[in-house]
């Protein structure tokens, strides 16, 4: 069971194939390994390469963006999962999965960077990627550093 939580989720994007509010929200529970208050919000482009950009310094669009509040009352994380639309499509698309699994894995890997998981170092990615492949297998989501074609096409 997961721990309770609060969840908002925000639409800021243009993009036609979104994922469900409830949906959302299962991904997130699945993640949760402590009360939290939690907004995801899905973007264009323009927004994520500008929070990227004023928050992390970072000139380029990326797929998710993680920001930490730590315990916002005791006991409770609280934070922001920012998800760009175009980039999980195209990443959905160059990968060959489906765009809702990679929508699952963007907002599992953003609510466990909520979380304190980083894969910056090698032994915490492990770590990090191992938790990501079990939460999502809960969905019968492939392991994503597993199920993509390498440069000749083969999956791996």
């Amino acid at each position: 069971m997961s721990p309770e939580f609060s969840l908002s989720v925000q639409f800021a994007s243009e993009a036609s194939e979104l994922p469900t509010r409830a949906q959302i929200r299962r991904w997130v529970a699945a993640a949760l390994e402590h009360a939290a208050e939690i907004t995801v919000r899905i973007v264009d482009a323009g927004e994520a390469q500008t929070l990227n950009q004023d928050y992390r310094d970072k000139d380029y669009v990326p797929n998710v963006l993680t920001f930490e509040y730590g315990e916002i009352a005791p006991g409770i994380l609280g934070g922001d999962v920012v998800i760009c639309a175009p980039v999980v499509e195209r990443e959905a698309r160059e990968q060959g999965k489906p765009l809702q699994h990679h929508y699952a894995h963007m907002t599992v890997h953003g609510v466990l960077h909520l979380q304190g998981y980083d894969h910056i170092d090698p032994a915490d990615a492990d770590i990090m990627e191992s938790r990501e492949a079990v939460i999502l297998r809960r969905f019968r989501i492939p392991n994503p550093y597993l199920s993509f074609p390498d440069e000749n096409g083969v999956r791996q």
